[in-house]
C-alpha cells in the first residue's frame, strides 16, 4: 500500500538541522516509538507529506525542506518587549511561568493562539520570541516508512481529536515543533507538524 491521502502512516526518522557540517540533530523518531499520522489532514507540514507521498513500507526517504517548506525565516519583529505587569497572577508576578528558555501560550489581540519563548526578564520588560523554534531554519529528514494502512475508528480518534494535539506523540499541542519521538516536538522541534 502506497502513502496517499487518508492513510495511517508510521515512520522513523532523524531530523538535522543545519548546512553541512554544521547541522545537529534535533530529534528521532524510531521504531519504538514512530512518528504516526493519517496522511492529508493538514497535521503535518505540506511539504512533508508531499516528499512521502507514494512511498510504501520498507521505502527509505532523505529529503531537505527549505525554511519556506518548514516554519519561515527568522523574523526580527517577531521578538517582543512586553510589559512585565501583563505575566501578574493576583499582583504579582509569575516566576513559576515566566522564566528564561519557557515557552509560554498566548493569544494576540485578535484572539489568535501563538507560543512565545521568553528570552530575558529585564526590571519592567520581558522580551519574548514568537517565532517558531526552527523558523529560519533547513530541515533534513532521513528514516524509513514503517506503516501505511487504512485507519480504523480508534486510530482517527486518537490522531486527530483536538485533545490529541498533533498526534505524533508529542507532549503538547501543535503550536511550536516536535520532540524526541515526534515531528512536532513545537510540537517539541520540526517534525513536520504546524
Amino acid at each position: 500500500m502506497k502513502i496517499a491521502a487518508n492513510k495511517f502512516v508510521s515512520v522513523t526518522y532523524d531530523l538535522n538541522v543545519g548546512e553541512g557540517e554544521d547541522r545537529e540533530l534535533m530529534e528521532k523518531a524510531t521504531a519504538e516509538q514512530p512518528l504516526n499520522f493519517i496522511f492529508g489532514t493538514g497535521s503535518m507540514l505540506e511539504a512533508f507529506e508531499k516528499a512521502l507521498k507514494g512511498l510504501e513500507v520498507g521505502d527509505k526517504f532523505d529529503f531537505s525542506l527549505s525554511p519556506e517548506e518548514a516554519y519561515g525565516e527568522y523574523v526580527e519583529e517577531h521578538v517582543l518587549d512586553l510589559p512585565k505587569k501583563i505575566f501578574e497572577v493576583e499582583g504579582k508576578f509569575d516566576e513559576n511561568v515566566i522564566y528564561e528558555g519557557n515557552t509560554v501560550p498566548m493569544m494576540d489581540s485578535n484572539g489568535n493562539r501563538l507560543n512565545g519563548s521568553v528570552l530575558s526578564i529585564g526590571e519592567d520588560t520581558v522580551k519574548m520570541d514568537f517565532n517558531h523554534p526552527l523558523a529560519g531554519e533547513t530541515l533534513h529528514f532521513s528514516g524509513e516508512v514503517l506503516d501505511v494502512h487504512d485507519p480504523s475508528e480508534k486510530e482517527i480518534q486518537e490522531l486527530l481529536a483536538p485533545a490529541g494535539g498533533c498526534g505524533c506523540g508529542c507532549d503538547h499541542d501543535c503550536g511550536e515543533g516536535c520532540g524526541d519521538g515526534c515531528e512536532d516536538s513545537d510540537h517539541k522541534g520540526g517534525c513536520g507538524c504546524h
